[in-house]
């Protein structure tokens, strides 16, 4: 493997022989890193992490340290990066802990741009991006294809559903819609269905155009929840990704944003 001089391996540290370590970077005793992942330089891994292939980590990332919880005293948890990430500057990502499952996970595809925070126990998908300073509070869950704009914040719990784009600088402190497009100005709004990010992915008109009914009906047909899931159910063809917005709704513990 391409180990840089600077760099420091601890020999108990398994790094595929197509890895590249690059300078000043340290690597911890239970790390594993897999084929053809690039640690730039001055890259921090310790604990149980495991990071697949094809992997880009740019420079001042530390990854699999301790989370930032009062409640975390040491206990073994993990952390998990899939393949073919795009890890820029400065990111930070933080092992889990015994109350959200001792796992941070994160898919394949993603990319993370500069001072993004990942604490610990998200549990993210795949083909994410997620834009510069965006933070993620502990115990987030974010679904595949999700976009989450510059400097967002997103309060511990909150799930952020398939295909949402969430605009910069928003607060979110309750669950996001699958599909909407959401963004916080002094209060959070939705503002309809996704439609160019879904486009962009291949649905079809008939699998967007009853989302953006729903939208209409969930956040501005002055109806309660209640009544426009009612006639969501009623007026609506049943699609899979009305299904699944529908299965997001009654699954929410924190309530969802209109």
């Amino acid at each position: 493997m391409a180990v840089h001089a600077t760099a420091v391996v601890d020999p108990a540290a398994q790094i595929d022989p197509a890895a590249t370590i690059g300078p000043f970077c340290v690597i911890g005793a239970g790390v594993s890193i897999g084929a053809r992942t690039h640690l730039m330089a001055q890259v921090f891994v310790e604990g149980d992490t495991e990071i697949g292939e094809d992997n880009v980590i740019f420079p001042s990332t530390t990854i699999g340290v301790a989370p930032q919880d009062l409640k975390y005293h040491g206990e073994p948890s993990r952390t998990r990066i899939g393949s073919r990430n795009r890890i820029r500057e400065c990111v930070t990502i933080h092992r889990g802990t015994e109350g959200g499952g001792m796992l941070t996970e994160i898919g394949d595809d993603n990319l993370l741009m500069a001072y993004t925070h990942i604490a610990h126990d998200v549990r993210m998908g795949s083909h994410c991006v997620l834009a510069n300073g965006a933070t993620c509070g502990g115990h987030v869950t974010i679904g595949d294809w999700a976009v989450i704009g510059a400097f967002t914040g997103l309060h511990q719990f909150c799930r952020v559903g398939r295909h949402a784009m969430i605009g910069g600088y928003s607060v979110i402190t309750q669950d996001v819609l699958p599909f909407a497009t959401t963004v916080s100005e002094r209060e959070n709004k939705v503002f309809g269905a996704n439609k160019t990010g879904l486009e962009r992915r291949g649905f079809t008109a008939e699998q967007i155009e009853p989302l953006q009914t729903a939208m209409r009906l969930l956040t501005r047909a002055q109806l309660n929840t209640a009544q426009a899931l009612e006639r969501i159910r009623e007026e609506l063809p049943e699609t899979a990704e009305l299904a699944e917005l529908l299965d997001f709704i009654a699954t929410s513990q924190r309530g969802f944003i209109k």
